[in-house]
Order: structure tokens, then C-alpha cells, then sequence
């Protein structure tokens, strides 16, 4: 097997080994995300580790504890190989810091939605399990994030996203929105049901939370919605960085 391969060495991938990972790994999407929430870490703290492909890593400290980041690239297929070999050396529990587009009117640009769960509308789960096997975050770390977003006083949602693969297709079919949106389906992202899935399948904890950048339903979106609209999302992206390195003291 390749993770047993590589199980002692330098993951594959991500271009990691045994020590340079700690216990609670943040996972933004971006490349760049990962120096924006290591500005949060104790200053000094930080230590570059690796940059490989969508994957790049950096470890520091929160509170004096242990903390990494690293970027998981857009959807299911990348977010899935970051977990797999994160576990691999290491981490314990993954929190995904990532944006999203909310489908429901009352959720605002600048909110942040903590998942608790996922409809696993891709195709990367599906590799592991059937569509009936749940895509949920563990409750110890949403709780901490609850009471991350309380403490700073940042404006959450709590629930269910739809974790897809075509991140225009869904947008454009009215029915789909309306679909997930009466179901009280929160927002559309894409990689939370595979990092719920293979966290829970290797008997680890995931989380997940999500800077709302657009919404689907009123039309508002940081690409269309001029300078404002820009400022919001970037707030959001914000609020769900200090919310999710808020937590990690709780955990």
C-alpha cells in the first residue's frame, strides 16, 4: 500500500514527515490562505515545512500549543489525499477554514457557517463508502467553534452544507438551489464531506468553518457586488480564520 510505503518517511504529497505536524491541522483551500492564518499564530512560533503541488504547510503554535496549516487545492480528490496523508504522520484533528456560497436569504456576506455535516454530492466519497454513510463533524469541535464565534462576537450559522464537484454547474440550476435550499441546506462548498468522511473512517476528528462570500438565493456575491460586496467576503474569510485559530484553544 502506498501509505505504508511512505507511513515513515515523506508523505507523497504533501511532502511531510513524522514531527513536522502537529495534533490540530487547519485546512484552508488556498495556497495563500496558509500565511494568512499563520499570522495568527504566536509570533516567532512559525516554521515553513513544505510546498508541493496545491499542498503547502506550515507549523507554529497557539496559546503555546502545537498547531499546522496547510492547503488543500480546490474539491473532494485533493482535500481527501491532504487528510489521508496528514493522519499518516500525525494529526488528530482537521479543521477546514475555507468560504462558501449560502443558499438560504437570512445568511449574510461577512457570516460564517459552522458545519456539522455534509450531503456528499461528490464523487471522492463515494470511493470510500456508500452515499448512505454520514458525512458529519465531530461535536467536540464544532462545539469549540461555537464557542470561538461566540467569544469574538462573530455572526454564525450552524448546520448542513452540500458538498459538490462542478463549482458552476449547481449555480446555474434554479431547481438544485431551490432543492438543498427547502431542505434547509445551508450552502454549497467542496471538500467538507470528504474531509467528515475520511477523518471519521480513521477514527479522527474534522470540523469545518466556512467564510459565506456569496449567496446564491439574493444574489449577492464578492465577483459581481463591487467594493462592498469585496469587503464582506474578505471579512468573512477573516472572521472564519480567527474563529477556527479561536478554537483551537478550546481543543
Amino acid at each position: 500500500m502506498l501509505t505504508e510505503r511512505y507511513f515513515w518517511g515523506l508523505q507523497p504529497h504533501i511532502r511531510c514527515g513524522k514531527g513536522d505536524i502537529a495534533k490540530i491541522v487547519l485546512l484552508p483551500g488556498e495556497l495563500e490562505r496558509v500565511e494568512r492564518i499563520a499570522a495568527h499564530f504566536d509570533r516567532g512560533s512559525v516554521r515553513k515545512i513544505s510546498s508541493h503541488r496545491e499542498f503547502r504547510t506550515w507549523t507554529g503554535k497557539v496559546n503555546g500549543g502545537e498547531v499546522s496549516v496547510t492547503s488543500t487545492g480546490v474539491g473532494c480528490p485533493s482535500a481527501a489525499i491532504a487528510v489521508e496523508e496528514l493522519i499518516n504522520v500525525g494529526a488528530e484533528v482537521l479543521i477546514r477554514v475555507g468560504s462558501t456560497g449560502a443558499i438560504q436569504e437570512y445568511i449574510n456576506l461577512g457570516d460564517v457557517i459552522i458545519v456539522d455535516s455534509a450531503v456528499s454530492n461528490d464523487g471522492t466519497t463515494s470511493e470510500y463508502m456508500p452515499e448512505t454513510y454520514p458525512a458529519v463533524a465531530d461535536f467536540k469541535v464544532v462545539e469549540a467553534l461555537v464557542k470561538a464565534a461566540e467569544y469574538l462576537g462573530v455572526r454564525y450559522h450552524v448546520g448542513t452544507v452540500r458538498t459538490n464537484d462542478a463549482f458552476y454547474a449547481g449555480q446555474r440550476v434554479e431547481e438544485i438551489v431551490e432543492r438543498y435550499k427547502a431542505a434547509n441546506v445551508l450552502s454549497f462548498e467542496m471538500e467538507c464531506s470528504a474531509i467528515f468522511t475520511v477523518a471519521r473512517l480513521r477514527a479522527k476528528k474534522a470540523g469545518a468553518v466556512l467564510g459565506v462570500v456569496g449567496n446564491l438565493v439574493t444574489g449577492e456575491h464578492s465577483y459581481k457586488g463591487g467594493e462592498e460586496a469585496k469587503n464582506k467576503a474578505d471579512s468573512a474569510k477573516e472572521n472564519a480564520i480567527r474563529v477556527a485559530v479561536e478554537a483551537v484553544k478550546y481543543l
